[in-house]
């Protein structure tokens, strides 16, 4: 049976501890493919031919509508394109090209003749990445391929690494939830929902039990995992509106729009209860091993509780209060000072206890 109180405002937080998140290298690159798009079926394989004998992957186009359709298709790394075409010239395919991808960075080149520069100079004011001309030698065609590609792998290692660090502005990268910095933004914008439209809003902290003996007896990868396993159960004990987010270390913080003190200590013995009968085991032995979790729940609005900030003092001092008297409970603050015992597994409630 989860053991829970009702603590007052005076208790001070539980103190905690930041994550630092990782940027993991990206994954290895495949044969680039590259579209080459000539009416000229003779000119069309020869160039197709020398690409494959160097490596590439090639994709033959009859006419720049072809070229269109296939970029379209994705997978894309680069694209030839002859400028006199049918249905579609290469000038017209570089145009819709280029507007096409607005993240990612698709080369084009143009294969002119030596003598029409008006052709070279359209293009490369449209948009396109460079030209070749016509007839040329495999070895420049080949050279001005694998520069253009190697402006294209640093625009996607670029574009990969903004991505990531956008992701970790947001998301704890270990557990996938919420990070400590986009909470308070989160907070702030439920807090303000809540006072205008006089809803309630609940915050529980998650404390995961005795992490730092696990860390000891097994490694931090093993804290690792008990701590990524416990995010889990918590997001699948939510409703899809509630938020939750990485608090510290072996914390987390559960955001309940909408939620009375009834329901949101149904959340917490929901949690409590899921984590306990979790088996979580060790890679480095293969034993299963218990895990337990403190709960300190705060609710706004309530007489000490007028602003996000006073709601987090609240929910923390609700779980230093749980974590002196031994941990392995749920604890609600509220300024009345009774008790309150849930009944969890068919237990009946304790003697005298008062019902939220």
């Amino acid at each position: 049976m989860a053991q829970a109180c009702l603590v007052p405002a005076s208790d001070r937080p539980y103190p905690r501890r930041d994550s630092s998140p990782r940027i993991s290298e990206p994954p290895p690159s495949r044969p680039p493919v590259i579209v080459v798009a000539d009416d000229d079926r003779l000119m069309r394989e020869h160039i197709c031919s020398t690409l494959r004998a160097n490596g590439y992957r090639a994709e033959p186009a009859v006419d720049g509508q072809d070229a269109v359709e296939m970029v379209a298709r994705g997978g894309v790394d680069l694209v030839l394109l002859d400028v006199l075409m049918p249905r579609l010239s290469g000038i017209d395919a570089c145009r819709i090209i280029k507007g096409m991808t607005t993240e990612g960075f698709i080369p084009v080149l143009l294969v002119t003749v030596k003598t029409d520069t008006q052709s070279r100079v359209e293009g490369l004011k449209i948009g396109a990445d460079d030209y070749v001309p016509k007839p040329f030698e495999q070895r420049e065609l080949i050279a001005r391929i694998e520069a253009m590609l190697r402006i294209k792998r640093l625009n996607d290692h670029l574009v990969s690494v903004r991505q990531k660090l956008e992701r970790l502005s947001v998301y704890d990268e270990l557990t996938g939830v919420y990070n400590y910095r986009y909470l308070h933004t989160r907070l702030g914008e439920e807090f303000k929902r809540a006072e205008r439209y006089h809803e309630p809003l609940a915050c529980a902290v998650v404390d995961v039990d005795h992490l730092q003996t696990h860390n000891e007896s097994g490694g931090e990868a093993h804290g690792d995992m008990i701590i990524k396993g416990v995010a889990d159960i918590i997001k699948k004990s939510v409703r899809g509106v509630d938020v939750v987010a990485r608090y510290g270390g072996e914390e987390f913080l559960v955001m309940l729009p909408s939620t009375h003190l009834p329901g949101s200590i149904a959340v917490a013995e929901r949690i409590w209860r899921e984590v306990r009968s979790r088996a979580f085991v060790s890679e480095k032995t293969r034993e299963s091993i218990r895990v337990a979790v403190t709960v300190g729940v705060a609710l706004y609005p309530s007489p000490d509780v007028k602003t996000k900030s006073g709601l987090l003092r609240a929910a923390d001092a609700a779980l230093t209060h749980a974590k002196r008297e031994g941990g392995d409970r749920i604890c609600v603050f509220q300024q009345q000072g009774t008790l309150y015992s849930p009944v969890l597994s068919g237990h009946p409630p304790k003697s005298g206890a008062a019902e939220p």
